[in-house]
């Protein structure tokens, strides 16, 4: 952001009780419900200074999806086993060796028609 009375860049700094390196959303992360987090922004070219609080009215937390979590893991490893992978003979066998499986499946609303081969 920059400065409203001169245009510099301004600081955001967030405290009190957080280290001076400390994010708002890292802040934000890990206030408890009823937490108020004072933020900062300073300009140190023309002195200009605007405080905030914000306050933390509830949390919602919701656990993941354990389908996207374990999708997420195998296209990590996926990834990184291709990446592994020099010969650019095997890379396209692998790619052959994707898209006939995809052809095998059954088809579904969420298949990728659009995908060129």
């Amino acid at each position: 952001m920059d400065c409203p009375a001169c245009g510099s860049s301004v600081t955001l700094e967030v405290g009190p009780d957080h280290p001076p390196s400390a994010s708002l959303t890292d802040a934000l992360l890990a206030a408890d419900e009823d937490e108020c987090i004072e933020v900062s922004r300073n300009c140190w070219n023309c002195g200009w200074h605007e405080e905030r609080q914000v306050c933390v009215a509830s949390i919602e937390t919701t656990e993941g999806d354990e389908t996207a979590i374990e999708r997420a893991a195998l296209l990590d490893e996926i990834t990184d086993e291709l990446a592994a992978i020099e010969c650019l003979a095997t890379l396209e066998d692998a790619l052959a060796e994707v898209r006939r499986q995809r052809r095998l499946e059954p088809s579904t609303a969420d298949t990728d028609a659009d995908t060129p081969e």
